[in-house]
């Protein structure tokens, strides 16, 4: 699998030929042409998408890196990648890049070290313009992210200067101005404008769109005369059209689909076409579905990446079954399912669980704990045994699984769970004296028969893992910064209490969780916050964070290794033996119903009429085209 766009698409010229039109890869679309227009091309969503490169890393192992916001300039497409790793802790690897389709040529245009989000290309192809923290590094903000607007020639990316300061999602009407959104002092998400042929780089942006709706990713008309924008008036996010003389707005997508959400919407050259991006939803064509488990690409030689539609899960000892918790309809069920994903059974429905561990001897025992994630420090959570859940409800029976409370009642917050390899032990994390710490009891009666305490101070040890030769314990603790709550580094230490050490350290801010150790015991998998954040929030869909990659590194602390690469959060990761072609996949899933919220933390405090929820919900969502009967070409080429 090689290079491939992510969700944003654009309109393409007729005039490139159709032998370099077919290695686009456009995604699946509809549209409608407004004025008859036959000026350009979109390709309907019965074409087959086509890699525009494949690509492979040092080690001949595809590249898995996530490419976004393209935009087309004659025979080259201008977008936005994280390709390379930009060297520094808690900053995004964006950077700009064009790929000349005749020759094949990537060149980068961002400069090393820095990240660029969101690029849009000049009407004459000569600029690009791209919302940058110019090395600043990612200090953890979420709604509207610190960059401002640079431009920068599109061939080689010279000549590149600041226009103007707290911007974002840039998009040119014609070679001097630039259309983009901001948060506004008064609270309200805004379209703003730029004149980008302005050297002085202290040059005040106007406003365009009026407080009292939040207005984003403006896409300019080459009229001048208006812009199509995503409001949110609501809970629900729509594409409407400000008229820049009237200043006035002009649903589109409220007439159509009044409760779907609706975001990027992307016009024409000719500006008589207007695009945007939905939920496809339930199609009786293809079937859509959410799978169980599917195949991701993989960096690593020799090493499957798949996805499970849940979280926490775990690959029994013999390869054969996932236990997960299989989260929604505010339940937490602990399941078990076959590992192409078929014949899911629920062996745990008592209450929330989470932090799921396999017994590693073949006992068919699931470790979990009983009660909600991020709960606080005096809040009542419980390790249980998860007797026979390999075997658990196979014949329909729900009372075939047995359990076991493994901790004591009053014991506080205890969480985390992770055998031994023998079976024997289970280290897990409480905060049973007044601070989270980790302790080991026995993995058969608990700690009723058996409890040392591993780790002891005012900080918080967590989300320890057991190595399988039984040398290390991993985990993840604010230690070196224990007043930061959010300072998480990686820790090693022997089951004994010594050889301590740090394996990762993430800095002020950073995150390292969720370690899990390799079959062989060479190298250790987890989530973190390393590589920020990998396009602006506000543009997207609602996800519980926008941060969280996955990363893998060796045991001696060599070896740092991105995974995973998208706009939401990847966590809660495992290693086992996986003993499946992607082939062997099964179908089985959820039919995709796009109820999926808008972001959560816009909540329209001047009418208070909207209510962020907690989850978290990724769909699958692709480009529409649509124009309500009210609205005419004459309209759009005003």
């Amino acid at each position: 699998m090689g290079l491939w766009i992510n969700s944003d698409f654009v309109f393409v010229s007729r005039s490139l030929s159709l032998h370099w039109l077919k290695n686009v890869v456009f995604g699946l679309l509809f549209f409608l042409d407004f004025a008859g227009s036959k000026g350009e091309n979109l390709v309907t969503r019965r074409r087959r998408p086509i890699a525009l490169r494949e690509a492979e890393g040092a080690n001949g192992a595809p590249k898995a890196y996530l490419n976004d916001r393209p935009s087309m300039n004659g025979d080259t497409i201008i977008f936005v990648s994280t390709e390379e790793d930009v060297g520094k802790r808690l900053q995004g690897w964006n950077a700009v890049y064009s790929l000349d389709f005749k020759t094949s040529v990537t060149k980068r245009l961002t400069p090393p070290g820095v990240t660029d989000y969101s690029p849009a290309v000049s009407p004459s192809g000569e600029w690009v313009a791209a919302v940058s923290n110019e090395g600043r590094g990612w200090k953890r903000e979420i709604e509207a992210l610190d960059l401002d607007l640079y431009v920068f020639k599109a061939e080689d990316g010279s000549q590149r200067r600041m226009v103007v300061r707290n911007a974002g999602w840039p998009s040119w009407a014609d070679e001097s101005t630039v259309y983009f959104h901001r948060l506004a002092e008064d609270g309200w998400w805004s379209i703003f404008k730029a004149n980008a042929s302005d050297t002085s780089a202290n040059q005040e942006a106007e406003r365009v769109t009026p407080p009292g709706v939040h207005a984003f990713t403006p896409a300019a008309s080459r009229t001048g005369k208006w812009i199509a924008v995503a409001t949110r008036r609501t809970s629900i996010r729509h594409i409407e059209i400000f008229d820049l003389q009237a200043k006035k707005f002009l649903p589109i997508t409220a007439h159509i689909n009044p409760s779907t959400n609706h975001y990027q919407p992307f016009v024409s050259p000719s500006s008589d076409k207007l695009g945007y991006h939905r939920c496809r939803g339930i199609d009786k064509d293809d079937g859509t579905m959410d799978f169980r488990v599917e195949y991701q690409v993989s960096p690593l030689p020799g090493v499957s990446v798949v996805r499970v539609a849940g979280s926490f899960p775990v690959i029994s000892p013999d390869g054969s079954l996932f236990a997960y918790v299989d989260s929604g309809d505010d339940s937490a069920d602990l399941a078990v399912m076959k590992l192409d994903g078929s014949q899911k059974r629920v062996v745990w429905n008592r209450g929330k669980g989470y932090g799921t561990n396999w017994d590693p001897t073949g006992r068919g025992t699931v470790y979990v704990t009983e009660g909600r994630a991020f709960a606080a420090l005096g809040t009542e959570e419980r390790i249980v045994a998860i007797h026979n859940a390999d075997t658990a409800n196979l014949d329909g029976d729900e009372t075939s699984s047995s359990y076991k409370y493994l901790t004591k009642e009053g014991t506080k917050n205890n969480a985390f769970p992770a055998p031994s390899p023998d079976g024997k032990y289970v280290v897990f994390r409480s905060s049973r004296f007044g601070h989270k710490n980790l302790y080991i009891m026995d993995a058969v009666d608990g700690e009723e028969k058996y409890l040392r305490r591993l780790t002891e101070g005012p900080w918080r040890d967590t989300m320890p893992a057991w190595s399988p030769d039984n040398e290390w314990i991993a985990f993840s603790s604010n230690r070196v910064h224990p007043t930061g709550e959010r300072s998480y580094s990686l820790y090693l230490i022997h089951p004994n209490g010594t050889g301590l050490h740090m394996l990762l350290d993430t800095g002020i801010g950073g995150l390292a969780m969720h370690p899990h150790f390799s079959p062989d015991g060479k190298k250790i998998v987890f989530t973190s916050d390393w590589a920020g954040v990998s396009a602006e929030p506000i543009t997207f869909p609602h996800s519980y964070q926008p941060y969280g990659t996955i990363f893998v590194i060796n045991i001696d602390g060599t070896g740092l290794t991105r995974i995973t690469h998208n706009a939401y959060e990847d966590g809660t990761p495992t290693w086992g033996n996986l003993p499946l072609s992607k082939a062997a996949v099964s179908k089985e899933g959820k039919r995709t119903a796009c109820a999926f919220d808008d972001v959560w933390f816009i909540n329209n405090t001047a009418h208070g009429d909207l209510q962020a929820r907690s989850g978290q919900c990724q769909r699958r969502w692709d480009p529409y085209m649509r124009l309500p009967a009210q609205v005419g070409s004459s309209y759009l080429q005003m």
